[in-house]
């Protein structure tokens, strides 16, 4: 009959393995690139929150010992506290996805992984696996970023110090 003919002719051709790999990995690659930007924009909300505190004040900073020190130690807690914010970003991703037995396990893999310490001793699903050297990727890069934002805030300290000792070495 005639409808046979045309259902033949809008069938879906059958698709092979080595296709449903490849669009599978574009999919994964397209979600990765989503939480790479969500960890981006918690790292950058979270630096543009401590730099305004830092430069709230128009008074000159104090370049006394303790008082960087402090500084200091109130950035790298807030720097940490944003550092595990975006980690939970990918355990819970990897939790809901059911990637990992637990969520103690997935946030376990994630920290791992973010801060590339590559113990090894828990992986991902085959399936599932190009997210790791996502993560890793975006952890050396947050954590770099942070790197970056302790010189900046120590070197302001340092060229307010020289200035106050002789302010032509800073012009």
């Amino acid at each position: 009959p005639r409808w046979q003919t045309r259902s033949k002719i809008f069938r879906k051709l059958p698709i092979n393995d080595h296709e449903n790999i490849n669009a599978a990995m574009m999919i994964n690659l397209l979600i990765g690139s989503g939480l790479v930007a969500i960890t981006v924009i918690i790292h950058a909300m979270g630096l543009g929150m401590v730099l305004s505190h830092v430069l709230r004040s128009s008074a000159r900073p104090d370049t006394r010992f303790w008082p960087i020190a402090w500084l200091l130690t109130r950035i790298a807690w807030f720097l940490i506290v944003i550092h595990f914010i975006e980690i939970a970003v990918w355990a819970l991703f990897f939790w809901w996805h059911k990637c990992l037995p637990d969520l103690e396990s997935s946030f376990y893999f994630s920290g791992v992984t973010y801060a590339t310490i590559g113990y090894g001793d828990l992986v991902l699903p085959q399936e599932w696996r190009l997210y790791g050297p996502v993560e890793g990727l975006t952890g050396i890069l947050m954590c770099g970023l942070s790197t970056a934002f302790f010189f900046v805030i120590v070197s302001k300290n340092i060229l307010q110090r020289m200035d106050d000792v002789d302010p032509n070495l800073t012009a």
